[in-house]
């Protein structure tokens, strides 16, 4: 069985994959969300060429084929795009078995605690947060949630004077003393201010302080985590093998965070994973927005041994994301703070056939 076919379906946000076999079966993937155009160009002169022809189900032979045959573009458009291909593959692999991706890995679909993620900062008071969080808990049953804290590589400024240091409080005093609280700082501090800051989350048992320092600056984190009790965590920028190695070996993080979009896929994602296991470190990845990420993230977490208790669940809706609205046609869920991993064969979800009609097509087809 062979690529016969490979075809992206994409806005500016987001690239559907669809691969199709030389007898006519067919998976769905995506390749990594924002600036999915340009990702979508790289799939076809730099993934689908490889790809067209080769053996349909073997995946891991293909992923470590194609960063190999282009070398000289080792960076993150290469993975964001390769991750499409892996996944519409995983989806073939799933369907040809009747199975679903998480089953084909070991586990076994069920209800998986999620945690309410925030994406906001500049766009929301610590009131308003406070609240909406609080709304949310009861809605819908999280117990853990997670919120932002300085500035985006702020150079140890807060997004406003005073922000951080009232969010904090307000949020664990809204949420009660048995709510899980997650911070982001998305590589705001220094390690002395983000040492500083830590040890005000710790007095308000704040459990997770995510890339407090530049994300590239692994001895930083590293110096941020041996200063302080609660987890330091981080990853989720890094698509290279090389350096997931030297920052696991390193110990710069307690908890890794990959994406499996921006790192490659699965396949590559799986690396991480057995990295972090020999090194006795907890999985919790970045999924961070309604595309097809959350759902990959959950069929792996369903199955692996070293997942952390929760995945990330994105809170934005059409104010926030607009491009994430109909996307799929049976969208997650969550109830009583958790989302189903789905069960079908393959992702076990649908693409919209409304979005993929409106979308940009790009075909790479096996030569007759």
């Amino acid at each position: 069985m062979k690529i016969k076919r490979l075809e992206t379906f994409h806005d500016d946000h987001v690239g559907f994959v669809r691969l199709t076999t030389d007898d006519g079966h067919v998976g769905w993937g995506q390749v990594s969300p924002y600036n999915a155009d340009i990702t979508c160009q790289v799939f076809h002169r730099q993934v689908a060429r490889w790809a067209a022809g080769w053996d349909a189900t073997d995946i891991a032979g293909l992923v470590e084929l194609i960063p190999e045959r282009e070398h000289k573009f080792p960076g993150s458009y290469l993975f964001r795009a390769l991750t499409g291909l892996d996944t519409a593959m995983w989806d073939l692999r799933g369907k040809l078995a009747g199975r679903s991706v998480c089953a084909l890995l070991g586990g076994t679909p069920r209800p998986f605690p999620v945690y309410a993620s925030s994406m906001k900062r500049g766009e929301i008071t610590p009131e308003a947060e406070a609240e909406r969080l609080k709304r949310l808990q009861g809605e819908f049953g999280y117990t853990a949630f997670k919120f932002r804290v300085g500035k985006e590589c702020g150079h140890d400024q807060d997004e406003w004077p005073g922000r951080t240091e009232a969010i904090v409080p307000m949020v664990r005093k809204a949420l009660g003393d048995e709510a899980r609280l997650l911070v982001d700082a998305n590589s705001a501090y220094s390690p002395a201010k983000a040492i500083e800051v830590g040890r005000m989350l710790e007095d308000h048992d704040v459990c997770h302080f995510e890339e407090p320092c530049p994300y590239w600056e692994h001895d930083w984190t590293r110096e941020v985590r041996q200063a302080l009790s609660l987890d330091v965590t981080g990853g989720e920028q890094d698509c290279d093998l090389t350096l997931w190695k030297h920052m696991i070996r390193l110990g710069a993080v307690d908890v890794v965070q990959p994406d499996i979009c921006y790192i490659g896929g699965v396949e590559r994602m799986l690396k991480v994973v057995a990295l972090a296991r020999e090194a006795g470190m907890p999985v919790t990845p970045h999924s961070a927005n309604q595309s097809l990420v959350t759902v990959y993230t959950l069929h792996v977490m369903g199955a692996i041994d070293n997942a952390g208790p929760y995945v990330e669940y994105s809170i934005e809706g059409a104010d926030y994301y607009p491009w994430e609205q109909g996307l799929l046609a049976n969208p997650l869920e969550v109830r009583d703070g958790k989302v189903a991993i789905p069960d079908a064969p393959g992702w076990g979800v649908e693409v919209s056939p409304d979005w993929i009609s409106r979308a940009r097509r790009q075909v790479t087809e096996m030569p007759a």
